[in-house]
């Protein structure tokens, strides 16, 4: 049977928050990081590819919490409701899903943001590893200027750490990264966690940093896409933070300064639940 990790959206802080999730539950002796398919969208593409490393869940920990092994993350803002509002303001009313993603990756091309250059040092030094896992990962994105929607894999012929880059774009934060003659913008901009492309997995775990809640019109929102996999015959948890979680991750999940706190939280929480599997083990 195969079991599937999908790992939403959610900045610095949902990235340390995911970990320490994993850390807690395997705590718990619900070891999830075994997961033979991996789906990652913008922070949860960085912690799936953590995963995929093959660094130890104490070890991706240590990376969140201990200052000499963090990232080097630069500081930034994120209003993804208001800007969501804006967009929506822009396209007017009547505009279909890919025209909204159409409109998403236009006002991103226009925005002042750091260099790709600074921000792709910025994913290298959150990879452990900069190849591809030996198992599946998916590492959604979307097209800045088409609004397509691609899925890089490990057979796309596409460095890692550039697709990681391009699903971590948010749209007006980070600039759209080039990949070939394309640019492309945050795989959250198709939907939170795009949980739909765990489709044939007998098990599936959806880790969710900033709720279920759709920031942008979605053609696979994540209540639709669980119950989709579930009249499919998947078992599917899907996890948020917790009261303690939320606060810890805080109302700027891109403040590098919610890493420590995110990631205990996270562990904390984890070790308090309790899912209908002892673990992922393929």
């Amino acid at each position: 049977m195969t079991e599937a990790l999908v790992l939403g959206g959610g900045g610095v802080g949902g990235i340390a928050w995911m970990t320490g999730l994993l850390v807690g539950l395997a705590e718990a002796g619900q070891d999830v990081s075994g997961a033979g398919l991996l789906v990652g969208t913008s922070a949860g593409s960085t912690v799936a590819a953590q995963v995929g490393s093959g660094l130890s869940l104490q070890e991706l920990y240590a990376r969140q919490v201990d200052p000499a092994l963090q990232a080097a993350e630069i500081m930034a803002e994120m209003d993804l409701e208001t800007f969501a509002a804006e967009i929506g303001a822009a396209t007017g009313s009547g505009a279909s899903v890919p025209e909204l993603r159409r409109k998403v990756g236009e006002v991103a091309l226009g925005s002042r943001t750091v260099s790709e250059e600074a921000r792709r040092a910025v994913i290298e030094s959150r990879l452990p590893s900069h190849g591809w896992p030996e198992r599946a990962l998916k590492v959604v994105a979307v097209d800045a200027e088409s609004g397509e929607p691609v899925v890089f894999e490990r057979a796309s012929g596409v460095p890692l750490v550039d697709a990681v880059a391009a699903s971590c774009a948010v749209p007006g934060v980070w600039p759209p990264v080039t990949i070939g003659a394309r640019r492309y913008v945050d795989g959250g901009v198709r939907s939170i966690a795009n949980a739909d492309l765990a489709a044939g997995a007998g098990r599936v775990l959806v880790v969710v940093p900033l709720g279920a809640a759709e920031p942008f019109p979605s053609e696979h929102p994540l209540e639709r896409s669980v119950e989709e996999l579930r009249d499919g015959g998947a078992e599917v948890v899907v996890l948020a933070p917790d009261e303690a979680s939320v606060a810890a991750i805080g109302s700027n999940p891109l403040d590098p300064a919610t890493r420590g706190p995110a990631a205990e939280a996270g562990r904390t929480q984890g070790r308090t639940l309790t899912l209908p599997w002892r673990g992922f083990t393929n």
